[in-house]
């Protein structure tokens, strides 16, 4: 689903809980969105992919994701990632549970 054809105008807060609701992994390149995760406890039904590559380098997007989900697959669920050009950096979104 690409929110922005969906529902526009959506807060970033009912961005967040439409996928979890949904069990969805959310894609963004919004910073925003790790702050809200993070700030107060939710369920772990979800995972946030922050996309932290630079305009000018684009066209890495794709295949760094590609190998983020050969890498990862399913674990990715429960888990804030933040993919850059060299690395990922994978946080637990609720390591207690």
């Amino acid at each position: 689903m690409y929110v922005l054809e969906q529902s526009p105008s959506s807060k970033d807060r009912s961005v967040l809980d439409l996928a979890i609701r949904e069990q969805r992994l959310l894609l963004t390149d919004d910073k925003d969105f790790g702050e809200l995760i993070f700030a107060r406890p939710v369920s772990a039904t979800t995972g946030v992919i922050l996309m932290r590559i630079p305009d000018e380098r684009a066209h890495m997007a794709w295949p760094r994701l590609k190998i983020l989900v050969e890498h990862f697959g399913s674990k990715l669920m429960e888990r804030y990632v933040v993919v850059e050009e060299a690395r990922f950096r994978v946080r637990l979104i609720n390591p207690k549970r």
